[in-house]
């Protein structure tokens, strides 16, 4: 994708990689406005990057997403990206009974969110001459971290149904990329703040910009990119091939 010249919806865009992205692109010159829950945190970043633009989304609300989505398509009718990247991350233990809230966020904002936001956009994406949905996954869509088992299954699913959606665009001006982080530092656990084995951020952006700028469908950072070959090898030629079996018939 382009770096420069678009204008970007980035949720989640109040911290960590989500903030990091958006301060990114902003500095090379796209509009970019950031979505989350949190006033506060949201006119953080505003403040200190002037010119970005904020909107209060919770991605966990269908109603939320279908409101602020008219409410970015009429103000930004430029609007030709969008970067799903809110998320949620706890530990939990599914050996023993769920708690059913916990279920009920952690899906509704890691999965169910950028699903109702895409179909929210992806009539007006499609009319773009130029438009890209960015699907921030993890690197934990492909081996779990068991105490981390609803967070690991909702990137698993969310790369799933990137796949599915990728293919489903292919001729469209709409190009799908799948940005699946290793373990970076972040503000989702305590944890990722502080823990050495964990990417520092700057380093993980200064790899992965310069990434997003080719037409890779798939972003990944080296430490990443190893354990993807590894695990799951040409899953992405793979899943065009199978379909193209069906959609021929």
């Amino acid at each position: 994708m382009r770096l420069d010249g678009n204008t970007i919806l980035i949720t989640g865009g109040s911290s960590g990689i989500g903030r990091g992205l958006a301060e990114q692109f902003h500095r090379r010159g796209n509009q970019v406005i950031i979505a989350g829950r949190r006033a506060s945190a949201l006119n953080e970043v505003v403040d200190a990057n002037p010119g970005m633009q904020a909107v209060l989304l919770d991605v966990s609300e269908p109603e939320s997403i279908r409101k602020v989505a008219a409410e970015v398509i009429s103000k930004y009718p430029a609007l030709n990206v969008v970067v799903n990247n809110a998320g949620v991350q706890f530990v939990d233990d599914v050996g023993q009974p769920l708690d059913e809230e916990l279920v009920t966020s952690t899906l509704a904002t890691n999965l169910l969110g950028p699903l109702w936001l895409n179909s929210a956009l992806i009539a007006h994406l499609r009319r773009q001459p130029v438009a890209t949905i960015i699907n921030v996954t993890s690197m934990l869509g492909y081996a779990p971290l068991a105490t981390t088992a609803l967070y690991s299954l909702s990137k698993a699913a969310l790369r799933s149904y990137t796949l599915s959606l990728r293919y489903q665009l292919r001729d469209s001006s709409v190009t799908v990329v799948d940005l699946s982080p290793p373990y970076v530092e972040s503000n989702l656990m305590e944890r990722n703040r502080t823990d050495p084995r964990a990417m520092p951020l700057k380093d993980y952006l200064d790899e992965v910009m310069p990434l997003l700028a080719t037409d890779t469908p798939e972003v990944l950072v080296e430490r990443a990119k190893i354990r993807a070959d590894a695990q799951r090898p040409n899953e992405v030629i793979i899943t065009h091939e199978f379909n193209d079996i069906f959609h021929s018939v």
